[in-house]
């Protein structure tokens, strides 16, 4: 029998004071969450509550005097860490919440409680750097988790596929001479925040493990798709990742305000069913993923939904 698949959310996520101007609002937490509802997909996933991820696992990523700059940022009245990303009194742990909710899932799929497993979360990771908050992020979520994988568990390589339609500039760098963690990213080229060339392939030990997939203004459903199952899946399942994180954002759909791409959500739907075939191709089927962008209210409730019922095997 198959394991159920896993959705993580944090009742605390609503609490992030992102900013007034702010694109990440908490309400994009309960319009996925009632569109699940809507069409019966949330009672087909094993729900969990998310908790704080361990200091330690944060540390590994980020310098551990950023952390503690943030962490002071706790119970203090809003403040602007640059122009588009602020925390309020509760954000740090709102942001702590997501990474360990990410941690949680990929602790239950690799113990194979969970076949595979959502998180719906903000404030998003990608961005993040080591000692840099931007871009909306505070925490490296999947950074934070991919190398917790390495260190506490053992596992030899992991893979993180990001197509929110920004580079994960934080990510990337992170791991790009590190040749445990391949990271490949589609995104729209030009945009936010100016990096992800397809020269960037990392360095040293770690050359030719970061693989960066730019398209242009107005790329759509075709395009899109021809690049990631012609360039980026045959690279993942050629490097053999023991797990596959996935930065989900949803922000390169056709209705969202931050990009020029042209995607809808059977674009999703597809991506997530290819990452699912690969995994199981490698033998074990581990896959996680995480929300990163995603800011039109209406697109990214219908992209989350095809995202998630590809990974209750549906087609919708």
């Amino acid at each position: 029998m198959r394991a159920p698949v896993g959705l993580v959310t944090s009742r605390l996520s609503m609490r992030h004071d992102a900013g007034p101007r702010a694109l990440d609002r908490a309400d994009r937490i309960e319009l996925v969450e009632r569109e699940l509802r809507s069409l019966g997909l949330a009672e087909e996933l094993d729900l969990l509550e998310a908790e704080p991820i361990a200091r330690e696992l944060v540390d590994a990523v980020h310098v551990p005097a950023f952390v503690d700059w943030l962490a002071a940022t706790s119970g203090r009245r809003p403040t602007s860490l640059e122009y588009d990303t602020h925390v309020g009194p509760d954000s740090f742990d709102v942001a702590g919440r997501a990474s360990g909710g990410l941690w949680m899932a990929a602790e239950r799929v690799l113990s194979g409680a969970w076949s595979s497993a959502f998180c719906l979360s903000r404030p998003p990771g990608h961005h993040a750097e080591a000692a840099r908050a931007m871009g909306f992020c505070l925490l490296n979520h999947v950074a934070i988790v991919a190398r917790g994988l390495r260190t506490r568990h053992g596992l030899a390589r992991i893979a993180i596929i990001d197509w929110d339609a920004h580079h994960g500039n934080g990510t990337q760098h992170l791991f790009e001479d590190d040749p445990s963690v391949f990271y490949a990213s589609l995104h729209q080229w030009p945009l936010y925040p100016g990096t992800g060339g397809a020269g960037e392939r990392g360095f040293g030990d770690g050359l030719d493990t970061t693989l960066n997939v730019p398209l242009a203004v107005g790329t759509g459903n075709v395009e899109w798709l021809d690049a990631f199952e012609r360039r980026v899946l045959p690279a993942v399942e050629a490097f053999r990742p023991d797990f596959v994180l996935i930065s989900a954002g949803f922000d390169a759909h056709a209705e969202d305000p931050v990009s020029r791409t042209k995607l809808d959500e059977s674009a999703f739907a597809r991506m997530t069913s290819g990452v699912l075939e690969v995994a199981a191709r490698l033998g074990h089927g581990r896959v996680v993923s995480l929300l990163e962008g995603g800011y039109d209210p209406g697109s990214l409730a219908r992209s989350t939904a095809a995202h998630v019922a590809a990974l209750l095997g549906k087609e919708r």
